[in-house]
């Protein structure tokens, strides 16, 4: 099995499970007198099997990912954890570039003037170089993806 198709599965399974949590909460409780939807312990039976299964994908995906090495010897592991970090970071910087780019508009000239603490046309180059970055790294990560053998 490739590493992609592991991905999708583990994907397909969380959601899965997302489904079976709303499933049972929805037949937690009935009137006296009435049955369930659905059998509860049917339900607890099915998240049981889907746990193990996903503990599976979950420990191949971990194995794979820190065992696949790139040419430059980081291990795809690696590359998720950078991932992970560019995505935070231009999260908050693009955040932050809204705040700082918004105006504030007077009505005469005796209000305050707000003005930008930061270079926002500097800051914006930053963050386009930072997404070529990681749109760049997300094409490798898939690649290896297609490319892999789960272990």
């Amino acid at each position: 099995m490739k590493l992609a198709n592991a991905l999708s599965q583990r994907s397909e399974l969380q959601t899965r499970i997302r489904q079976l949590e709303s499933r049972l909460n929805n037949n937690a409780l009935v009137q006296e007198g009435e049955q369930p939807a659905e059998d509860p312990m049917e339900l607890l039976a099915e998240l049981e099997a889907d746990y193990a299964r996903l503990e599976e994908l979950i420990s191949a995906i971990n194995r794979t990912n820190n065992s696949t090495r790139m040419e430059d010897g980081a291990t795809l592991s690696d590359l998720l954890a950078r991932r992970d970090c560019l995505k935070g970071k231009l999260s908050i910087l693009r955040g932050f570039l809204n705040s700082a780019s918004a105006l504030a508009h007077r009505h005469s000239v005796s209000e305050i003037k707000i003005k930008s603490t930061v270079n926002v046309r500097q800051l914006q180059k930053q963050v386009d170089g930072l997404s070529r970055e990681l749109r760049e790294l997300e094409e490798t990560i898939q690649e290896k993806n297609w490319t892999t053998e789960l272990l």
